[in-house]
Order: C-alpha cells, then structure tokens, then sequence
C-alpha cells in the first residue's frame, strides 16, 4: 500500500506537478518532445500474410487495436520470415500505428517487454534510453493522445508520421518516480487481467452448462417437438432508422436489430437495458394494440454483417411499458406457455442454431426470412424441466454480471489514476 499527497499544478505553466503523487516527490516534472528523447523506426515490410504457425514472434499494427493494451508481455503470432535486426524488438520499445480508421485510433501505443519480436509494417517503433518505455506508452494512450490526433491526416483512413509524432511533448517525472507509477499500474493491470480470465471462465463454463441441457432435450423422445410456426405467432414490426430514435423518454420504446446482436444478452429487462425512445411526432397509427410486446415475445435480428443473424432475445418486465420491434427485427408471440426467460436461452443455444445457419443467405449481409425461420424444429420440454434450466443459467448470468461490474469499477480505477498520476 502506499500514501499518495496532493499538488496542483502551477497556474504560470512553467513548473508541473501532477494532481496525484507518492509521497517524498516534490520536484516538478520535466516536458520535453519525443524526438528529443528518442528515435522512431518504420517497422518490417512484412504483413498478415507472413503470419505461420511457427518462427519468432510477430505483432502486426491492426493488433494494437485488438489485442494489445499499454504494456506487452506475451505475443500471440509468430512469422518465420527473418528482417533485419532493427526490426526485432528490444525490451521496452514503444510501438504505434501509423494508420488507422480515425485520429482516435490512431493515438495508441504499446510498450514491448519482450525481446526479438518482430514488429511489422504500418508500426513505429520508437526507442529511448531516457525515460521508461512503459511511462511513454501510457502517457500516449491516455494523455497525449489528443496531441496525436490533432496531427493525423486523412479521411477514410488516417495516417500519422514519425517527424510529427517527434514533435509531441510529453511530461515525466525522474526515473524512480516513473518506476513508482508504473508498479502501480501494472499491479492493477495484472488485477484486471484476473478478473478479465474469470469472467471468460464463467462465460466457458455457462456455455457447456447450455449445450449440455439443450442438446440433451433435442436427445430426449419424451419431449415434444413442434414446427415453430406452431408455436409462434408473427407481430407487427417498424422499419423506423436510428435517426428516428431518441434517448429522451418519450411514449413507445423501440427495440433495434443492432442492439440485439450486440448489446442485449439473452433476456432483454427495460428495467436493466437500456432501449432507445422513438421520437415524438413519429407517426405510429399503424400500429394496434398486439403490435405492441409483451412479457415473453421473443425478438431476432434477421440482418446482420456476419453470422450472428438470427441472434435474439426475450423480453420481460414489460409493464405498462409501450414497445415496439424495430428495424430488421422479426418478433413473435408464443402461443403456448413456456417458463419464463426459457425461450430466451433455448433460442440462442446452438442446438436450436444449427437449424437457422443453414438458412442464412447473403455474402456482405447475411440475413434469414420470416418463412425459413417458422420451419425450424421446437423441442419443449416440461415446464418444471424449463424452470429448472432457467433457473440454473440465470444465476450463472448474475454471477457474470456482478463479475463484469467488479472489471467496469477497475477499468474505471485506473482511468482516473492515469489522469491523476500523469500529466
């Protein structure tokens, strides 16, 4: 544990002093630009395509976006290709990209712990013996990114160059106090990595907990099997863009295809999730009062740009809530009674998906019909099975959910240390 005191930096800007710091530092620090601290290198001419399964290893640019956060440990890929020696990495050099989709993007970094990677084309690798690789990567990544940004040139795709970067000044503290402020973060870090691993586990373990219960009930003659345009009926849906939503609260909610596929999970709660208002003096008279959800209709996404079409969810605790289906979205009304938020992991399991792949059409979009899907197969179990199953994945839910809460609040931690503890 350690004590941390306080000074604001000094109004006249000559000397700085960040709005956090371990106690027994008192100097200011220093600014000076990165060129002046260090020299920047193009990386190897080398691409996604010079990726195999054996050799040194190899990071690409795209990966600082994907995969790599402000320090590296590890290495995921490996090329057999050989560069020459100023390519392989030396422990601490900081690499970033010099394209990207946006000037955001673009101002990241990462510090390499490791020697004799390879480091790819589109990287900069910059070297310095004056101030820890570590300091800079972070420093760039959450302080100077703006400065960064403000250099990258380009539309569709943004490109930054070493003789800019070199003029970015950045601000630290001697070396002993940068140690200081790197154990630091690197223990939180390593903490957030851990819980990072649980929440995977537990997503892991929830998923053959599913597969085991579903596959068993397509295994098991004593359940019913029925056609799903039996079981379902079709609601009314919009066709409303995301221009006509809102987050002010207004009269009717709408349920977007995109939030399906990616933000809601099995169970869609407006009490939890958080659905977008459809904006007043919309035009919403064609819709009647079974247009509107109810508690237990289920929602799929029917478009998609990969193979999560046909992703849904099930919506409970509608209330006195009004809410309606949106855009690529095909809801249905079940006309038996199931257990509650049963049909919302039933549906998304791959046992009932093995049915809906086969059916996807599209190369850029994929997309299912109305017609394919009501020819799938429903396996129903006995509502005591159902309420079982619901009742063993939800806690496993919950347990992630609380996880992933722990994950937001040290994500959020260190955010503010990185802009307390640096200038």
């Amino acid at each position: 544990e350690e004590d941390f005191g306080t000074k604001i930096s000094s109004s006249n800007g000559i000397e700085k002093y960040p709005l956090l710091r371990f106690n027994g530092y008192n100097n200011p620090w220093m600014t000076q630009k990165l060129g002046d601290l260090g020299t920047f290198i193009k990386g190897a001419p080398l691409s996604k395509a010079d990726i195999s399964n054996e050799g040194n290893p190899f990071i690409l640019y795209g990966e600082l976006y994907t995969t790599y956060s402000e320090v590296t440990h590890s290495v995921k890929r490996k090329t057999d290709k050989t560069v020459e020696q100023q390519f392989y990495s030396k422990i601490g050099d900081v690499i970033m990209p010099t394209s990207g989709e946006t000037p955001e993007d673009i101002a990241t970094a990462s510090c390499i712990m490791l020697p004799d990677v390879i480091l790819a084309g589109d990287l900069l690798i910059y070297r310095t013996e004056q101030i820890d690789g570590r300091f800079v990567s972070y420093a760039i990544k959450n302080k100077v990114n703006k400065q960064i940004s403000s250099v990258a040139q380009g539309k569709s795709v943004v490109h930054v160059r070493a003789d800019e970067l070199a003029k970015i000044c950045i601000t630290f503290p001697a070396l002993d106090e940068q140690k200081k402020i790197l154990n630091l973060l690197e223990l939180l870090d390593t903490r957030i990595a851990t819980q990072q691993s649980l929440i995977e586990t537990l997503k892991k373990y929830k998923r053959g907990v599913s597969k085991r219960f579903f596959d068993e009930i397509h295994n098991n003659q004593n359940c019913e099997a029925k056609q799903f345009s039996e079981v379902f009926e079709l609601i009314q849906n919009n066709t409303f863009s995301r221009e006509c939503l809102t987050d002010e609260n207004t009269d009717v909610l709408n349920v977007h295809y995109g939030d399906i596929l990616v933000k809601y999970g099995s169970v869609l709660d407006p009490d939890i999730d958080t659905v977008p208002f459809i904006k007043s003096g919309t035009d919403l008279s064609k819709f009647s009062g079974s247009s509107y959800l109810q508690d237990g209709d289920v929602i799929f996404a029917d478009t998609a740009e990969d193979y999560t079409v046909g992703k849904m969810c099930e919506i409970i605790n509608v209330s006195n809530r009004k809410i309606l289906s949106g855009l690529h979205t095909m809801p249905f009304r079940p006309t038996i009674t199931f257990a509650p938020m049963y049909l919302g992991y039933y549906l998304n399991s791959a046992a009932f998906r093995t049915q809906i792949l086969p059916m996807i059409q599209g190369a850029k979009v994929s997309s299912i019909s109305k017609s394919e899907m009501k020819k799938t197969i429903i396996h129903i179990p006995s509502i005591e099975r159902q309420t079982e199953i619901v009742s063993i994945l939800n806690a496993l839910d919950k347990r992630i959910k609380k996880t992933e809460l722990i994950l937001a609040e040290l994500k959020e931690m260190k955010k503010g240390l990185l802009q307390n503890l640096f200038i």
